[in-house]
């Protein structure tokens, strides 16, 4: 008797565990977007006058931030790690704002292809913080029950 077995492929792949806020994939995705605008955007922001250089470098640096804090509080006061995770993703959001100026009032300072492409990781990455806000959320109820 032949078997014939069809197996589909799953995009399904187990993740490494994550044993503290480093393992996160949006810790490392945030922390990769500050050190390119520190390496790449800030000497290019110095040339020119723009007014929210430094307000934009700090957003860019404390997303990460907030990212690990929130990670940390998530086991002593899970109220704390929400908010946390609010303000990184608020923080995703304004560095889109301030990528979409300088692409537009600098376009022939900038390379408009890295901007695009930063833009696009934090977009990406504001919906992951989300996703793993909704999975600290179900754990949460799940731990109430």
């Amino acid at each position: 008797m032949a078997y014939n077995y069809t197996y589909k492929k799953s995009r399904f792949r187990p993740r490494k565990p994550v044993r503290t806020f480093r393992d996160l994939e949006v810790y490392q995705k945030a922390l990769e977007g500050a050190v390119v605008v520190a390496k790449y955007i800030l000497p290019i922001l110095k040339d020119v006058d723009y007014l929210l250089r430094d307000d934009m470098v700090k957003c860019s640096l404390d997303i990460p931030r907030y990212i690990a804090e929130a990670h940390s509080n998530r086991f002593e006061s899970k109220v704390l790690a929400f908010p946390l995770l609010d303000k990184a993703m608020t923080g995703c959001n304004k560095m889109v704002v301030y990528l979409e100026q300088i692409r537009d009032i600098y376009s022939d300072k900038v390379e408009r292809v890295m901007i695009e492409e930063l833009i696009r990781k934090y977009v990406y990455n504001r919906r992951k913080i989300f996703n793993l806000y909704k999975a600290w959320k179900r754990f949460l109820e799940r731990d109430k029950a």
